[in-house]
């Protein structure tokens, strides 16, 4: 038998122990080098090698806050030792055993309807946003026997083919061209765009996001929620909410639908679901609608996973909705992004550059403004402005993280928006560090706007 030295396998203790030259070097020969050469320009290509809560540690012993969050997919941050717990817990039980009706996915399913808004009440496990989204939308066609759904512009619901066909940006979708048919895209917040949109076609459903995430953490007006519900009522079209970024108590609710008391007819979860721990989603639809849809001998094999609903990623979620329940986390996340809020609106207040602060609990956007006017903007004629659009969020997350030990991201469909989402867990002191971290950041943005000049003057 040969060994790993014949193939020059690495293995996981070499892999372990990969300096930050060899991981980044293996990164762009088998990885993705564009992504590669993009953190390292902006100081994203630290060797993180352990983290505990809210905190990163890199190779040099280095810590760091993290307020990025696995894009909220981190509800008590990395490790959390109850989850582990859990998980451990269930490694006896087979993980992947599709012949069986298994009892951790029946006990998750029901504690997600325990905590669910109205009735629903029936979950298809899978493993991320994206996979619970393409089964949202196909298990509104097949309950309702229509091909059209309306999305929002701006929309952001993952980038598998489906997902990105009632996706809101461009930039993702033109290169897959043609995607799927009869996707019909309004603006997001304006009612009467949705209403003449239902008039005109015979639709499966309407897809959107409560607070759309990736669009810049866009809120929409008090009412809409409720309005598009009543709408879609009185056109016999379902609601889906893609709730994989705002669940789970991210907004200050355990769903962001709650805020206005709407009950969709499919949601999708993932991100938070799993803990930090397991990749793990699900759709979750009425008993009504998932009887149309999946009822009956015939159909109940229609729509399946091999790993949808692992006994781990199971067992990671109970633990999870227990967590959120027992601890408060929802009220928590309420309360402490009320307080980040409006410390962030101070700063708004004292600083140009921000534009606009925007947030529902501890998902909170920080939109920036043109960097410059006057004379440099004539004599770059306009290009510094134009890269700011692009890339002014990253240039503060690289300040951010290279002055002050903070980890950040932009927003994918508004690059222009830096998105806050820390842990729930997080506190009044540590959401004070990054406060100020911001302020030093704005004082002294003639730093940043050296940086970008220097790129947007570069010599090609």
């Amino acid at each position: 038998m040969a060994d790993r030295n014949t193939y020059g396998l690495l293995g996981l203790d070499k892999a372990l122990n990969l300096s930050r030259k060899e991981a980044g070097d293996l990164f762009a020969k088998h990885v993705n080098p564009g992504l590669k050469t993009m953190l390292s320009a902006i100081g994203f290509d630290k060797n993180f090698v352990r983290a505990e809560g809210i905190f990163v540690y890199d190779d040099a012993g280095t810590r760091y806050l993290d307020f990025l969050g696995g894009y909220g997919s981190l509800p008590f941050g990395h490790n959390p030792k109850d989850v582990l717990a859990g998980v451990e817990k269930a490694s006896s039980h087979p993980n992947f055993l599709q012949a069986r009706a298994s009892s951790l996915q029946a006990a998750l399913a029901h504690d997600l309807a325990a905590i669910l808004p109205g009735d629903l009440s029936m979950a298809f496990f899978c493993n991320s946003g994206a996979e619970s989204v393409e089964g949202a939308l196909k298990m509104a066609r097949i309950a309702t026997g229509k091909q059209v759904f309306i999305h929002c512009t701006g929309a952001f619901h993952g980038k598998t083919l489906g997902a990105l066909s009632v996706g809101g940006r461009e930039k993702y979708k033109t290169p897959f061209q043609p995607l799927i048919p009869g996707c019909v895209e309004v603006p997001f917040g304006d009612i009467r765009a949705l209403e003449q949109a239902l008039d005109q076609h015979r639709c499966a459903a309407v897809i959107m996001e409560p607070v759309q995430g990736e669009a810049g953490v866009i809120v929409p007006p008090e009412g809409y929620l409720k309005q598009v519900r009543e709408l879609t009522d009185a056109h016999d079209t379902l609601l889906i909410l893609d709730e994989v970024q705002t669940g789970l108590g991210r907004t200050g609710t355990m769903f962001a639908c709650e805020h206005e008391g709407v009950v969709p007819d499919i949601m999708c979860l993932a991100k938070a679901l799993g803990g930090g721990v397991m990749p793990l989603g699900a759709t979750v639809a009425t008993r009504k609608v998932w009887e149309k849809a999946y009822g009956g001998l015939s159909k109940a094999v229609l729509h399946t996973s091999t790993f949808g609903g692992g006994a781990r990623a199971c067992a990671a979620g109970l633990v999870t909705i227990s967590k959120l329940v027992e601890e408060n986390l929802a009220e928590r996340a309420r309360d402490l992004g009320e307080y980040f809020l409006n410390g962030l609106r101070t700063l708004q207040k004292s600083y140009k550059t921000i534009k606009e602060v925007r947030g529902k609990g501890l998902l909170i956007g920080l939109e920036f403004d043109k960097p410059v006017e006057g004379l440099l903007d004539k004599l770059t004629a306009g290009a510094i402005n134009e890269f700011a659009k692009e890339y002014y969020a990253s240039l503060v997350a690289g300040e951010l993280l290279g002055k002050h030990q903070v980890i950040t991201a932009y927003t994918l469909n508004n690059p222009n928006v830096m998105r806050l989402e820390p842990p729930l867990t997080v506190t009044k002191d540590q959401i004070d560090y990054v406060l100020n971290a911001l302020e030093d950041i704005f004082s002294q943005r003639k730093g940043l706007l050296r940086m970008a000049l220097s790129v947007v003057t570069k010599k090609p």
